[in-house]
């Protein structure tokens, strides 16, 4: 196998494995790209070239976290409701969303709490708060967000 077929087989399988997890999707291709330059400008980093797709799995899920991270401190607050309509609206669709998410079993409705107040949280930070593993973080996160959509859904609370 050729260095080229080499880079873009685990490049790929780089790209599958940040791309898992949903809030570091859009990231990953742009993660992988910066690992192999981390990897390019020191290569003495990587001490087991058999371990280059961990290496490189690790750096870019780093540097997409790092993404996600930097767009949350930048996001800017909401804009003011424009008409006493629309501030009804949002309110009855916080209302429902909430009485929703209090209808979880403790652990699901904590995930939610976090997701939705400290959205900074890696999930890392996530399965230390709700005491679990790291990799049950996004299963859990999956449904209770589509328990949540169908609930919502049933109520006439469309999904964008």
């Amino acid at each position: 196998m050729s260095h080229e077929d080499e880079v873009r087989r685990v490049s790929a399988q780089v790209v599958r494995v940040v791309a898992a997890d949903p809030g570091l999707r859009g990231d990953a291709e742009d993660a992988c790209q910066s690992a192999w330059l981390d990897l390019l400008a020191r290569p003495t980093a990587l001490h087991d070239r058999d371990r280059l797709g961990a290496w490189l799995t690790t750096v870019a899920r780093r540097h997409a976290i790092r993404a996600v991270r930097r767009r949350v401190r930048r996001r800017e607050p909401e804009p003011p409701v424009d008409s006493p309509e629309a501030a009804f609206l949002a309110g009855e669709r916080a209302t429902a969303l909430w009485q929703a998410v209090a209808q979880f079993p403790p652990r699901q409705r904590r995930l939610m709490t976090l997701i939705a107040h400290h959205p900074e949280l890696s999930h890392e930070q996530m399965a230390v708060e709700l005491g679990i593993s790291c990799r049950s973080v996004s299963t859990l996160r999956r449904r209770c967000l589509d328990v949540l959509r169908r609930r919502l859904e049933s109520q006439g609370f469309g999904y964008p």
